[in-house]
């Protein structure tokens, strides 16, 4: 039932905080309800065929590794199905795939997911790749630097309830941490750890700044790139989501990265705002970086069409606006508009937590087979960024 407003009624701050602890609270029972019983998240089971696409094995290989009892066996369900569990099959993964693993004396590549306009799916593309490349054996951590903390609540952690100031990256950008190793939380994803976010993070806008002011020597736009170093010999992968603004966390993210991924909807306007992103961030290097007689480069740099219309029939324009104008940094590649991930994220989930028995398989393939093309394109870019690494520690 609905509660109607008299015309002439005044809202009061009083009022404002009694409707933030209303929402709080409504948030609290949705939380309750999607991730009982514990309030947090469980990973998902997988069967033998996906360990099979996932490992790049036919059905006799596959079936000759299990016989072979060297892996996981996984569990019988009561279907008579086999099913392993997301450690199984990141086992898996690690032996069948260890030639796709980061090379020994590489270090994690750094893979920020930025653009300024909101509801691009940028956090859903973060915590994805994340989730895909870990199903492919590799580490992941994920750091959160937006105040919202759309990635935290979607590994199962309400940002202002679960999470305190400490374990973020606020600590970092006062200064009295100088490594990001404080604050790594484990997640209910095997093989992901997480830097969270909170509304605190707001507060660093601030920090940074004045650190600039009083410290000779300091670089707020480094901060973040210095907190990682050590991270870096830990992870194989490091994944940033940033906030939809030209923050200076924003400004930390973008100049730690190696690589950029920016989703991209074919809409006039997330084409016309994706121009004023470059326009601004080429100003910021310009100031931060050229102008000081620093370089900066990346290894990759993605265009990913996202919450693509079939039929949307403008969408056609403009895909070929953006293919003009990004060229080559366009993945082949698109991520379609389907009710999976719109009601994936209604449950604080994305297409790998999502069951297939309980949408449409049509749905379903389409929306996980874009994302997995989209993991695949982009390890074999980490890949190749490794390589350079590699190339360049032994002078090639």
């Amino acid at each position: 039932m609905s509660i109607k407003k008299k015309p002439d009624t005044r809202i009061s701050l009083n009022d404002l905080i009694a409707t933030s602890n209303r929402v709080s609270a409504v948030i609290e029972r949705v939380r309750s309800t999607m991730l009982a019983p514990d309030a947090r998240k469980t990973s998902p089971t997988f069967s033998t065929n996906q360990i099979a696409t996932i490992c790049g094995l036919d059905k006799a290989k596959m079936d000759y590794r299990l016989k072979k009892g060297d892996l996981p066996i996984g569990k019988m369900d009561a279907g008579h199905r086999r099913r392993f569990s997301l450690e199984d099959t990141r086992t898996w993964a690690k032996s069948v795939r260890s030639k796709l693993m980061r090379p020994q004396n590489a270090e994690a590549i750094t893979i920020a997911v930025a653009n300024f306009k909101g509801g691009v799916t940028k956090t859903t593309t973060a915590v994805t790749l994340a989730q895909g490349l870990s199903l492919r054996g590799h580490n992941v951590l994920v750091i959160d630097t937006d105040p919202q903390g759309s990635m935290t609540t979607l590994f199962g952690l309400l940002p202002d309830v679960d999470v305190s100031d400490e374990q973020t990256i606020l600590s970092l950008c006062y200064g009295s941490e100088v490594s990001i190793d404080y604050a790594v939380t484990p997640t209910y994803w095997s093989g992901i750890d997480i830097v969270p976010a909170n509304l605190g993070l707001y507060s660093a806008e601030f920090a940074l700044p004045s650190r600039q002011k009083t410290e000779g020597s300091f670089e707020f736009w480094n901060v973040l790139d210095h907190g990682i170093d050590t991270a870096r010999t830990k992870y194989d992968v490091i994944i940033l989501d940033t906030s939809p603004s030209l923050s200076y966390l924003t400004i930390n993210a973008l100049l730690a990265a190696d690589g950029l991924i920016m989703p991209l909807p074919p809409s006039t306007l997330d084409f016309t705002s994706s121009g004023q992103f470059w326009n601004l961030f080429n100003e910021l290097t310009a100031n931060l970086v050229t102008n000081r007689g620093k370089t900066k480069s990346f290894d990759f740099v993605d265009v990913l069409l996202a919450r693509v219309d079939a039929n949307d029939a403008s969408s056609n324009v403009v895909r070929e606006w953006i293919t003009a104008g990004y060229a080559n940094m366009v993945l082949p590649v698109e991520i379609p508009k389907t009710a999976l991930t719109a009601s994936a994220s209604a449950e604080f989930g994305t297409v790998y937590d999502t069951d297939p028995a309980t949408i449409n398989a049509r749905t379903y393939r389409r929306a996980f087979d874009a994302y997995e093309r989209v993991v695949e394109l982009v390890e074999g870019q980490i890949q190749t960024a490794w390589n350079r690494q590699l190339g360049e520690q032994y002078g090639a």
